[in-house]
């Protein structure tokens, strides 16, 4: 049986479809510059801020797949379980997880920006920032979600 959705479960899926989309864009815009071979200027504020060097680092790619593209997926993943399966049960978990999953890879790549690079990328502190406001958001659609269902346990069995 599936659950119905709430006007809250609903205006949080919106949300967080919301933040997917904004997700996409900036992993698109980078996924561009990640490929284009002129230098840009669009992110470059002195030494510690260069997207371009980020962006083109040895850090930019995973066994062969940019980075900005292994965040479209994901954000796409995000957008499809928050519109496309918004009614199914496991729904907000998988929401949870997949966002989870999402912050831990941003917060490395962060780390690489930091530690390793020395060097900031707007449009990664961007995507870092949208990925933890939906694993924020996911978890708040869990715990509406499991204290809807208790309540309405409780009161079915009155």
């Amino acid at each position: 049986m599936q659950p119905a959705v709430t006007r809250t479960t609903s205006r949080i899926l919106i949300l967080i479809s919301l933040l997917a989309l904004a997700g996409l864009a900036v992993s698109s815009v980078s996924l561009y510059h990640h490929y284009d071979t002129s230098p840009s200027s669009y992110c470059t504020f002195g030494e510690n801020f260069n997207c371009d060097i980020v962006n083109r680092s040895i850090y930019s790619v995973v066994l062969g797949v940019p980075v900005a593209l292994i965040g479209i997926i994901g954000y796409l993943t995000l957008l499809s379980l928050a519109t496309l399966y918004r009614t199914k049960a496991e729904t907000p978990l998988m929401l949870l997880i997949a966002s989870l999953c999402g912050l831990a890879f941003a917060l490395y790549l962060t780390y690489i920006e930091a530690f390793v690079l020395a060097v900031w990328c707007i449009l990664c502190l961007s995507s870092l920032g949208i990925v933890l406001a939906i694993t924020v958001t996911s978890l708040l659609l869990v715990r509406h979600t499991v204290t809807s269902v208790a309540t309405s346990s409780e009161s079915s069995q009155s």
